[in-house]
């Protein structure tokens, strides 16, 4: 006699396997999403606590920073962004800070009557002379009147071992007399008579200084005013920083 064959009942509860799997990814997308962005809202928090304590402190500079009851002196400046700059490019700068210090306090009178700025950038500190207050128009001999100013300068220059460059500048109206055919001719004129009171009457090491002329491509004031005229003509002594000097030539020193 055949046997009859039985059939299994079909399970219907087979979608249920599926669904599990799909209820378990959908959570864990979920739980991946939401981790996510409470990292981003912990690190958006962050960056924003990090701006607003910039924010708080941009007013101040790294070097030049001065206490609210001293005040201030005018015509003095510290270029910006100085705090942000690295390690290596502040400590130069550093180092002129007492200068800094110094010159403001010996020429106080010079600089509150415009004859002298002073400012601080990372290539060195930079006295600049008004061209009206210690030269004739025209003309490159330094006035017996500003050898006292000359004088308080050195005094500090002589004591830093920084290298030194003598910078001349004028505006740009043209000149042309018998001993200048151009402005180039007078700001290396002027450079160089500064160098030879510095060094033949104040004792400034000669070896130290370097002599430049810029006639009138390095303005610090528009030459379409007299005001603006008058800061472009002058004579700039820097005193150059550790940072400054590694665009400068190496010294090498000869024995006779």
């Amino acid at each position: 006699m055949r046997r009859r064959r039985l059939h299994s009942a079909a399970n219907h509860d087979r979608w249920l396997v599926s669904y599990a799997d799909f209820i378990t990814l959908l959570l864990a997308f979920f739980v991946v999403m939401f981790a996510t962005n409470r990292a981003d809202r912990n690190h958006a928090k962050a960056l924003s606590e990090s701006i607003q304590q910039a924010f708080k402190n941009g007013a101040t500079f790294g070097v030049g920073r001065r206490e609210e009851n001293k005040p201030a002196v005018q015509n003095t400046k510290i270029s910006p962004g100085l705090k942000e700059a690295p390690d290596t490019e502040k400590k130069p700068l550093l180092e002129l800070e007492g200068s800094l210090r110094s010159l403001e306090a010996t020429l106080k009178s010079e600089i509150e009557s415009g004859a002298v700025h002073l400012s601080l950038e990372q290539r060195g500190l930079i006295i600049s002379l008004e061209a009206a207050a210690f030269f004739p128009s025209g003309n490159d001999t330094i006035s017996a009147s500003s050898r006292p100013t000359i004088g308080k300068v050195a005094d500090v220059l002589k004591r830093l071992p920084n290298a030194l460059r003598l910078e001349g500048h004028t505006d740009s109206l043209p000149i042309s007399n018998r001993r200048f055919q151009s402005n180039w001719e007078l700001s290396a004129a002027r450079s160089i008579a500064m160098l030879r009171v510095l060094n033949g009457e104040f004792g400034v090491e000669r070896q130290r200084m370097a002599i430049v002329g810029y006639a009138d491509t390095e303005a610090v004031g528009p030459n379409d005013t007299v005001e603006g005229r008058g800061r472009n003509r002058r004579v700039d002594i820097v005193i150059v920083s550790r940072y400054g000097m590694q665009a400068e030539p190496a010294q090498t020193t000869t024995e006779q």
